[in-house]
């Protein structure tokens, strides 16, 4: 009996964690993978909607800086890229209820 128990609750552990996965938001790629101020990039990943995400930011860990989202769904981000310094950014997300900023493995570079 206990052993029952211990395998429903579990699996249950399983499911809540697999349900959360489910609704993070991710960046997988970006393209293209450099550019300049003005160009137009696409980000591509999951759960990118409005509904989830406000904004996107090119980060250097020390300073962020926000770049204008041009269109949004639900597996894409365009946005256009900022004036900054030249350098290598990893691209960051802000959820929708501004609780979290996101730091994501995908790297821009400005040229």
């Amino acid at each position: 009996m206990k052993r029952r128990v211990a395998c429903i609750t579990l699996l249950c552990l399983i499911a809540v964690s697999l349900l959360a996965f489910d609704t993070f938001s991710r960046l997988v790629t970006v393209e293209p993978e450099s550019g300049k101020e003005g160009d137009i990039a696409s980000a591509k990943g999951e759960n990118l909607e409005k509904a989830k995400i406000c904004e996107i930011y090119l980060t250097a860990g020390t300073k962020d800086v926000k770049a204008a989202i041009t269109e949004q769904a639900e597996g894409e981000i365009k946005f256009k890229i900022p004036k900054m310094a030249a350098g290598r950014y990893h691209l960051m997300l802000l959820t929708a209820n501004k609780a979290s900023m996101i730091e994501q493995p995908v790297v821009f570079t400005v040229e």
